[in-house]
Protein backbone atom coordinates (compact mmCIF):
# COMPACT_ATOMS: atom_id res chain seq x y z
CA UNK A 1 0.00 0.00 0.00
CA UNK A 2 2.57 2.11 0.72
CA UNK A 3 5.89 3.33 -1.38
CA UNK A 4 9.79 5.02 0.44
CA UNK A 5 10.05 8.49 -0.01
CA UNK A 6 12.82 10.66 1.20
CA UNK A 7 12.48 13.67 3.34
CA UNK A 8 14.74 16.51 4.32
CA UNK A 9 14.99 18.11 7.71
CA UNK A 10 15.64 21.77 8.26
CA UNK A 11 19.29 21.56 8.44
CA UNK A 12 19.20 19.75 4.53
CA UNK A 13 20.21 16.66 6.16
CA UNK A 14 18.11 13.81 3.62
CA UNK A 15 16.46 10.65 5.14
CA UNK A 16 14.16 7.80 4.07
CA UNK A 17 10.61 7.46 5.03
CA UNK A 18 7.88 5.02 4.71
CA UNK A 19 4.32 6.78 3.20
CA UNK A 20 1.11 5.05 3.17
CA UNK A 21 -1.86 6.66 1.54
CA UNK A 22 -5.84 5.90 1.82
CA UNK A 23 -7.91 4.86 -1.30
CA UNK A 24 -9.78 7.81 -1.01
CA UNK A 25 -9.94 11.13 0.08
CA UNK A 26 -7.99 11.24 3.50
CA UNK A 27 -9.35 12.50 7.04
CA UNK A 28 -6.01 13.58 7.82
CA UNK A 29 -2.17 12.60 8.65
CA UNK A 30 -0.83 10.48 11.65
CA UNK A 31 3.58 10.68 11.59
CA UNK A 32 4.40 6.98 12.93
CA UNK A 33 7.34 7.20 15.38
CA UNK A 34 9.46 4.15 15.20
CA UNK A 35 10.62 1.60 17.88
CA UNK A 36 14.12 1.12 18.41
CA UNK A 37 13.76 -1.61 15.17
CA UNK A 38 13.58 0.83 12.91
CA UNK A 39 10.75 1.24 10.06
CA UNK A 40 10.60 -2.37 9.92
CA UNK A 41 7.96 -4.47 8.91
CA UNK A 42 5.71 -3.53 11.78
CA UNK A 43 5.88 -0.21 11.25
CA UNK A 44 5.07 -0.33 7.70
CA UNK A 45 2.03 -2.64 8.74
CA UNK A 46 1.02 0.43 11.02
CA UNK A 47 1.11 2.74 8.43
CA UNK A 48 -1.06 0.87 6.33
CA UNK A 49 -3.55 0.26 8.91
CA UNK A 50 -3.93 3.70 9.29
CA UNK A 51 -4.33 4.13 5.88
CA UNK A 52 -6.75 2.11 5.61
CA UNK A 53 -8.57 4.08 8.52
CA UNK A 54 -8.49 7.12 5.96
CA UNK A 55 -5.15 8.89 6.88
CA UNK A 56 -1.87 9.46 5.07
CA UNK A 57 0.11 7.47 7.26
CA UNK A 58 4.11 8.68 7.37
CA UNK A 59 7.17 6.78 9.35
CA UNK A 60 10.34 8.91 9.51
CA UNK A 61 13.62 6.91 9.38
CA UNK A 62 14.83 8.78 12.50
CA UNK A 63 18.15 6.68 13.00
CA UNK A 64 19.28 7.33 9.86
CA UNK A 65 21.29 9.48 11.01
CA UNK A 66 23.68 7.39 12.60
CA UNK A 67 22.57 4.00 10.43
CA UNK A 68 21.13 4.53 7.21
CA UNK A 69 17.90 1.94 6.62
CA UNK A 70 18.28 0.33 9.74
CA UNK A 71 16.05 -2.06 10.45
CA UNK A 72 15.47 -4.92 13.14
CA UNK A 73 13.29 -7.86 13.89
CA UNK A 74 12.78 -9.37 17.44
CA UNK A 75 14.95 -12.02 18.20
CA UNK A 76 16.81 -11.80 21.32
CA UNK A 77 20.09 -10.91 19.67
CA UNK A 78 18.91 -8.21 17.59
CA UNK A 79 16.62 -6.86 20.48
CA UNK A 80 19.73 -6.48 22.37
CA UNK A 81 21.70 -4.78 19.17
CA UNK A 82 19.24 -2.33 18.98
CA UNK A 83 19.44 -1.45 22.79
CA UNK A 84 23.12 -0.81 21.87
CA UNK A 85 22.23 1.34 19.07
CA UNK A 86 20.15 3.89 21.25
CA UNK A 87 21.78 4.36 24.29
CA UNK A 88 22.49 7.54 24.02
CA UNK A 89 19.40 8.85 21.85
CA UNK A 90 19.97 12.46 20.36
CA UNK A 91 16.62 13.96 20.50
CA UNK A 92 17.12 17.17 19.12
CA UNK A 93 18.20 15.25 15.51
CA UNK A 94 15.20 13.30 16.02
CA UNK A 95 12.54 15.98 16.52
CA UNK A 96 13.95 17.69 13.96
CA UNK A 97 13.51 14.64 11.77
CA UNK A 98 9.85 14.38 13.23
CA UNK A 99 9.52 18.00 12.27
CA UNK A 100 9.87 17.11 8.59
CA UNK A 101 7.93 14.60 8.53
CA UNK A 102 5.26 16.68 10.10
CA UNK A 103 5.67 19.37 7.82
CA UNK A 104 5.90 16.45 4.70
CA UNK A 105 1.87 16.13 5.17
CA UNK A 106 0.46 18.91 6.44
CA UNK A 107 -1.30 19.96 3.19
CA UNK A 108 -3.26 17.36 3.70
CA UNK A 109 -5.13 18.25 6.51
CA UNK A 110 -4.72 17.83 10.20
CA UNK A 111 -1.72 15.87 11.52
CA UNK A 112 -1.59 13.61 14.18
CA UNK A 113 1.50 11.34 15.83
CA UNK A 114 1.64 8.15 17.03
CA UNK A 115 4.85 6.06 18.34
CA UNK A 116 6.11 3.33 20.29
CA UNK A 117 8.90 2.26 22.43
CA UNK A 118 11.48 4.58 22.07
CA UNK A 119 8.57 6.67 19.30
CA UNK A 120 6.18 6.71 22.48
CA UNK A 121 9.16 9.01 24.20
CA UNK A 122 9.21 10.57 20.85
CA UNK A 123 5.58 11.60 20.00
CA UNK A 124 5.36 12.55 23.91
CA UNK A 125 7.99 15.43 23.18
CA UNK A 126 7.02 16.64 20.04
CA UNK A 127 3.00 17.18 21.27
CA UNK A 128 5.33 19.33 23.72
CA UNK A 129 7.92 21.40 21.23
CA UNK A 130 6.94 20.88 17.81
CA UNK A 131 4.69 22.63 15.13
CA UNK A 132 1.80 21.64 13.18
CA UNK A 133 0.26 18.74 15.59
CA UNK A 134 -3.29 18.46 17.01
CA UNK A 135 -2.83 15.19 19.05
CA UNK A 136 -0.17 13.01 19.88
CA UNK A 137 -0.50 9.19 20.97
CA UNK A 138 2.56 7.25 22.67
CA UNK A 139 2.68 3.54 23.56
CA UNK A 140 5.15 2.21 26.58
CA UNK A 141 7.81 5.19 26.37
CA UNK A 142 9.89 4.73 28.49
CA UNK A 143 11.61 7.97 28.60
CA UNK A 144 8.51 10.17 28.71
CA UNK A 145 9.19 10.51 32.63
CA UNK A 146 11.60 12.38 32.11
CA UNK A 147 9.91 14.82 30.26
CA UNK A 148 7.10 14.94 32.19
CA UNK A 149 7.21 18.12 33.17
CA UNK A 150 7.10 19.49 29.79
CA UNK A 151 3.29 20.73 28.60
CA UNK A 152 1.96 18.84 25.46
CA UNK A 153 0.44 21.40 23.22
CA UNK A 154 -2.08 19.35 21.96
CA UNK A 155 -4.13 16.66 23.34
CA UNK A 156 -1.85 13.64 24.37
CA UNK A 157 -3.09 9.99 24.72
CA UNK A 158 -0.41 7.62 26.74
CA UNK A 159 -0.95 3.95 26.86
CA UNK A 160 1.36 1.09 28.95
CA UNK A 161 1.34 -2.52 30.03
CA UNK A 162 1.03 -2.79 33.46
CA UNK A 163 3.68 -5.80 33.59
CA UNK A 164 6.17 -3.46 31.26
CA UNK A 165 10.07 -4.44 32.79
CA UNK A 166 11.28 -1.45 31.67
CA UNK A 167 8.99 1.01 32.93
CA UNK A 168 7.79 0.68 36.53
CA UNK A 169 4.31 1.65 37.17
CA UNK A 170 5.74 4.34 40.14
CA UNK A 171 7.07 6.25 36.57
CA UNK A 172 3.31 5.96 34.91
CA UNK A 173 2.06 7.22 38.28
CA UNK A 174 4.32 10.39 38.28
CA UNK A 175 3.47 10.82 35.08
CA UNK A 176 -0.06 10.74 35.92
CA UNK A 177 0.26 12.94 38.88
CA UNK A 178 2.68 15.55 36.85
CA UNK A 179 0.06 15.54 33.78
CA UNK A 180 -3.29 15.49 34.63
CA UNK A 181 -4.09 17.14 31.22
CA UNK A 182 -2.61 13.92 29.73
CA UNK A 183 -5.19 10.73 29.29
CA UNK A 184 -2.89 8.01 30.92
CA UNK A 185 -3.98 3.89 30.51
CA UNK A 186 -2.59 0.72 31.81
CA UNK A 187 -3.16 -2.56 30.55
CA UNK A 188 -3.52 -5.53 32.81
CA UNK A 189 -1.34 -8.20 32.84
CA UNK A 190 0.39 -6.43 29.54
CA UNK A 191 4.06 -6.37 28.80
CA UNK A 192 6.32 -3.97 26.29
CA UNK A 193 5.86 -4.18 23.10
CA UNK A 194 2.26 -5.35 23.88
CA UNK A 195 0.54 -3.72 20.47
CA UNK A 196 3.25 -5.18 18.55
CA UNK A 197 2.09 -8.51 17.12
CA UNK A 198 5.71 -9.83 15.36
CA UNK A 199 6.77 -9.65 19.35
CA UNK A 200 6.93 -12.61 21.53
CA UNK A 201 5.17 -9.69 24.12
CA UNK A 202 2.27 -9.31 21.94
CA UNK A 203 -1.20 -8.83 24.05
CA UNK A 204 -3.82 -9.14 21.69
CA UNK A 205 -6.39 -8.29 24.32
CA UNK A 206 -5.02 -4.95 25.35
CA UNK A 207 -4.18 -4.18 21.65
CA UNK A 208 -7.89 -4.94 20.55
CA UNK A 209 -8.74 -2.11 23.21
CA UNK A 210 -5.31 0.26 22.74
CA UNK A 211 -6.03 0.91 19.29
CA UNK A 212 -9.99 1.66 18.81
CA UNK A 213 -9.09 3.85 21.87
CA UNK A 214 -6.04 5.82 19.73
CA UNK A 215 -8.23 5.94 16.67
CA UNK A 216 -11.85 7.65 18.46
CA UNK A 217 -8.80 9.61 20.15
CA UNK A 218 -7.98 10.95 16.49
CA UNK A 219 -11.28 10.87 14.79
CA UNK A 220 -12.01 13.63 18.04
CA UNK A 221 -9.43 15.63 17.62
CA UNK A 222 -7.85 15.23 14.02
CA UNK A 223 -10.71 17.64 12.40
Amino acid sequence: MGQDIKLTASDNFQFSAYRADPGGAAKGAVVVIQEIFGVNHHIRSVCDRLASEGYVAIAPSIFDRTSPNFQSGYSPDEIAEARKFVANPDWVAMLRDTQAAIDAVKNVGPVGIIGFCLGGSVAFVAATRLSGLKAAVGYYGGAIVRFADETPKVPTQLHFGEKDAGIPLSDVETIKTKRPDVEVFIYPGAQHGFHCDERASYDKASADIAWPRSMAFFAKHLK
